[in-house]
């Protein structure tokens, strides 16, 4: 006898509303239908597939259970969001994740009413949950507000300082750790689950409530007598945590791939919970999906892929990724010299800093994601005469930015800092393209300020950099494969503050900073048959400026364009700065700048998005024929 196929629900499901009408019964059907649909997806545009496989069934019951988008649900990072967006109304637009004019990969206001907060950096949501659920009482609103929160995010010292002051704003907030690989405590099966429905019940929470009311008659001192006995006594079936110390009501672990526990907990705590809450479930990463739960990294994120062996597509590269040459070259380096080492924030392998882990592991320190104690450490170690190498993704070291000032800047201590993702990153959009560290670098006295033109030119800047012990010293370069160039067997030691001229002209001046030189030397060919004869120059150096080389491009030509692929305040700012004070602005030289443009410019590939912004040989040509107001004949004459 077969048994009868199942009716699909996922093409029943519009919106969270229609998750009411389903039974509980048929929800794990439901789970099974949505995993299927995500890994279809992704197979197609790639992605963040391993979080959001662990928590398919934790999303589909808050949904269910909570009143969405009124009640505010708010996903910490965002990698874990897809069950959520095919859930909330993008269903037919998923493949389109991570493309240009597509579904962004996070979460974001603009894009659904169903995600209240935008999200892409880690332990933002419990800060913006408070910050709702104050605003809700504030203006007398019944709203529920949910932050689900990875442990991993959890490392990080902005959570703690919200769960904080949460507890002490006893506020209406239900944070639930989705906890997928520390294991904090593990769920003990039915017994935990029943202890877990017990405790968010009414009795224990009325019983708790009861205790605070019974203060404003006591006095202070009686209720904490009564709350601690209280908790005390609850300790003893559920155990206390550091999050009953800091004024949350702690629930679980319990199993949060299954609707028997989850159902019972959500809904009492929606009923019944005044003060802050902590939901404690335990999740699989990559559950439910066998390629995933084999890998060592979960499917974390993932090329396209054959769903049938999960086969990730391999990039045929040029060239060797500038992480790649850069995690070599530190590799060399450190054989040569003991006092090197790495810190990371939760990101070896994105860094490349897990090559040297493989041969060091001793001298590689991943702190977790906790950018601003990475810097601290690292000055830390730079002030007992090591040479740390705190390699940080440029969006990221944002983070940090203060205890670079103070920590690091200011005592003027040696620390490397090697910026990956400098410039446009594609598709994961504005959230970490790297725009802004050479202007917040730059401004700094005493840091030196380098950027990488390619591979080779990374190799010679790791080799600076160990070698530099007068302060701070930084170089950024970007994501994806490098341009080809022969690399040297060992970088060379580059003379600090001095550019390069890389070839040689009269009319047009163009100075680049960083990987924008290819893109010059082509526009200088395309220049050079139009008849203006060009001089294209690599500044290596925003900070200090080669000064000698500046004065010298200013003065002998007509036009001068600086290029960059960082946003306006950077490079060219100083370069600005630098001829207004020379009084060379004077001279009837003109300058243009070209930076990332003022926007925040959404994913797309990064070719086209460099495009769009000018910076490619094109918009290089068409900056220099509006300077020099050449008419369109001319300029068709180049494009044609």
């Amino acid at each position: 006898m077969t048994s009868k196929p199942e009716t699909p629900l996922l093409d029943q499901i519009a919106l969270p509303a229609d998750l009411k009408e389903i039974d509980d019964r048929a929800l794990p059907q439901l789970a099974r239908e949505v995993r299927d649909e995500m890994i279809d997806a992704v197979s197609v545009t790639g992605g963040h597939l391993g979080a959001g496989l662990g928590v398919v069934e934790l999303t589909i019951a808050i949904h269910k259970v909570f009143d969405t988008p009124h009640d505010r649900l708010i996903f910490d990072v965002g990698h874990q969001c897809y069950p959520h967006k095919i859930l909330t109304g993008r269903r037919e637009r998923i493949r389109t994740l991570r493309q240009e004019d597509g579904l962004s990969g996070f979460t974001k206001r603009a894009e659904s009413d169903y995600d209240p907060f935008g999200a892409a950096h880690s332990s933002t949501s419990i800060s913006a949950g408070l910050g709702m659920a104050v605003a809700a009482d504030l203006s007398k609103t019944d709203r529920k507000v949910i932050a689900v929160i990875g442990d991993g995010a959890l490392s990080a010292g902005m959570a703690f300082e919200a769960l904080n002051n949460a507890g002490s704003l006893d506020a209406r907030l239900i944070v639930i750790l989705n906890d997928n690989d520390m294991s904090i405590a593990p769920p003990t099966g039915a017994m935990s689950a029943y202890l877990a429905r017990l405790a968010s019940g009414r009795t224990y929470m009325g019983f708790r409530e009861f205790g605070k009311k019974l203060t404003a008659y006591l006095g202070r001192n009686i209720d904490r007598a009564i709350t601690r006995a209280v908790e005390h006594a609850r300790g003893y079936v559920t155990g206390g945590t550091m999050f009953e110390e800091m004024g949350f009501y702690h629930i679980g672990p319990i199993d949060g791939h299954s609707f028997d526990h989850l159902l019972p907990v959500l809904r009492n705590v929606r009923d019944h919970a005044q003060g802050p809450v902590l939901i404690h479930v335990v999740t699989q990463k990559g559950k439910g999906y066998p390629p995933a739960e084999a890998a060592a990294d979960k499917y974390h994120a993932v090329n396209t892929f054959d769903v049938i062996n999960g086969a990730q597509a391999k990039a045929k590269p040029n060239a060797p990724s500038y992480t790649a040459v850069f995690a070599e070259a530190l590799l060399e380096e450190a054989r040569l010299d003991e006092k090197i080492v790495g810190i990371t924030a939760a990101m070896p392998s994105g860094t490349g800093l897990d090559k040297l882990q493989e041969v060091f592991p001793e001298r590689i320190f991943d702190v977790g994601i906790a950018e601003q104690h990475a810097v601290t450490f690292a000055a830390g170690l730079a002030a007992e005469g090591y040479k740390p190498f705190c390699a940080l993704y440029s969006t990221f070291l944002q983070r940090g930015y203060d205890q670079v000032v103070h920590d690091v800047a200011i005592q003027g201590l040696p620390v490397r800092f090697p910026i990956d993702r400098a410039g446009f990153v594609g598709a994961d959009g504005p959230t970490h393209a790297g725009s802004f560290d050479t202007g917040f670098l730059a401004s700094l006295p005493g840091f030196v300020v380098m950027a990488a033109a390619d591979e080779a030119e990374l190799k010679h800047m790791v080799r600076t950099a160990v070698a530099y012990d007068e302060g701070p010293i930084s170089f950024r370069y970007p994501r994806g494969e490098g341009v080809g160039v022969n690399l040297p067997e060992r970088g060379a030691i580059l003379e600090i503050g001095k550019g390069r001229i890389m070839k040689e002209g009269t009319k047009v001046a163009l100075l680049s900073f960083g990987t924008r030189l290819a893109a010059c030397l082509s526009a200088a060919e395309d220049l050079e048959a139009a008849g203006l004869s060009t001089t294209v120059a690599d500044a290596r150096f925003a900070k200090p400026l080669d000064e000698a080389l500046i004065r010298q491009l200013a003065r002998h030509h007509a036009v001068l364009v600086t290029v960059e692929e960082g946003a306006v305040g950077g490079f060219g700012s100083q370069v600005l700065h630098l001829l207004a004070n020379a009084g060379l602005l004077d001279s009837g030289l003109k300058v243009r700048s070209l930076v990332l443009p003022d926007v925040w410019m959404d994913q797309a590939k990064p070719e086209k998005m460099y495009a769009k912004a000018g910076l490619d040989a094109k918009g290089i040509v068409s900056t220099v024929f509006a300077a020099l107001s050449q008419d369109e004949s001319g300029r068709d004459r180049i494009h044609r």
